[in-house]
């Protein structure tokens, strides 16, 4: 039998590794909250938080790198955006995928679970479901910092959410502009909108929500009222869910909707512009067929522009979900691996 030279194999170990490119790791952590202790909902304030590291992170033990967070969309959780379970997007994929392809470098990436007893925090503040901006933008980004190899300052740190995430990265890209130098929102949620004059039926559907149990089981845009109620208009006085609804026994309570209104992007945003103006990057879209937020997001848009803020705006064909993981592999990667500060 004719012997392989040495040399040759070699060449052809080397070349099976390059066709074959390394792949990134994930792992399920908990990080504890002071911010979000003691929340009248009594959610976990020890919060499940999904980091993946590239794949040199292990191969090349000195080496630090910039951090994206990444915030999920209502009803959604980490554990499913990474394919800890089945759901309609597996993020640890598309990261792969963006990195074999060449059209992202090699970042931490970062998704705390904000999943709640309403399905969703709106990363928001309030005494019911406690302070998810200073955990997300301060106790978070310490943690990482002290136990991954990150690069620990602003220009080094992105934050980009879908949804319910989208409206969180702008609340919180406006909001701390010291933490964050690029922000990148897709189909940004609940950027407008008023709470009054709401049908009488979906009214009579909301109040007759009593119990814990009730919330389990409602459907999507009733829990989202709770949700929406819990964060942006508490009340400590009315257990067992502490918060006021916008109306009462089928009548608007405007006080109540105006809170609604008052944590609306599109209503508030012309407060932070000074914030926005200082970020190094903002990017954001939303396809056509997403009815109500494509339109919102082209009038964040516009305002953007009417402040002459550089940013990247782009709408496209496709719905709230389905070309979600596309969008991230071919644009938000690609804007991130441009704006952030790299070793």
């Amino acid at each position: 039998m004719k012997r392989i030279p040495l040399i040759f194999l070699s060449l052809l170990t080397v070349s099976l590794s390059m066709a074959q490119p390394s792949k990134g790791t994930k792992e399920r952590i908990k990080v504890y909250s002071k911010s979000i202790e003691g929340n009248l909902i009594k959610d976990p304030a020890n919060r499940d938080v999904t980091v993946y590291l590239p794949p040199s992170y292990q191969t090349q033990p000195n080496k630090r790198f910039p951090v994206l967070y990444m915030l999920h969309g209502f009803t959604d959780n980490d554990n499913q955006w990474f394919g800890w379970e089945e759901h309609w997007i597996n993020l640890h994929e598309v990261l792969d995928a963006a990195l074999s392809e060449g059209r992202s470098k090699e970042m931490i990436v970062v998704m705390p679970n904000a999943y709640n007893r309403f399905k969703g925090s709106m990363y928001s503040s309030s005494a019911t479901i406690g302070d998810w901006e200073t955990f997300i933008s301060e106790e978070l980004v310490d943690y990482i910092d002290e136990h991954y190899r990150t690069i620990p300052e602003p220009g080094s740190r992105g934050l980009a959410g879908h949804s319910m995430g989208g409206y969180g990265t702008m609340r919180l890209g406006m909001k701390f502009k010291e933490v964050w130098s690029a922000i990148y929102a897709l189909s940004p949620c609940c950027m407008e909108g008023t709470a009054l004059n709401t049908p009488a039926e979906f009214m009579q559907q909301v109040e007759a929500i009593e119990t814990l149990d009730q919330v389990e089981t409602a459907g999507f845009f009733l829990i989202a009222t709770m949700a929406s109620a819990a964060a942006w208009a508490p009340n400590p006085q009315k257990p067992p869910f502490f918060l006021d609804l916008p109306y009462e026994n089928g009548e608007d309570l405007p006080e109540i909707a105006a809170k609604f209104s008052a944590n609306r992007i599109l209503y508030t945003i012309d407060q932070y512009i000074p914030n926005l103006k200082k970020l190094k990057a903002i990017g954001l879209d939303a396809g056509l067929q997403d009815y109500g937020i494509s339109e919102a997001t082209k009038r964040l848009h516009e305002i953007l522009e009417s402040y002459e803020i550089p940013h990247f705006y782009e709408s496209y064909e496709g719905d709230h979900l389905n070309r979600i993981a596309e969008r991230l592999r071919n644009k938000v990667l690609p804007f991130f691996s441009k704006h952030l500060r790299f070793e």
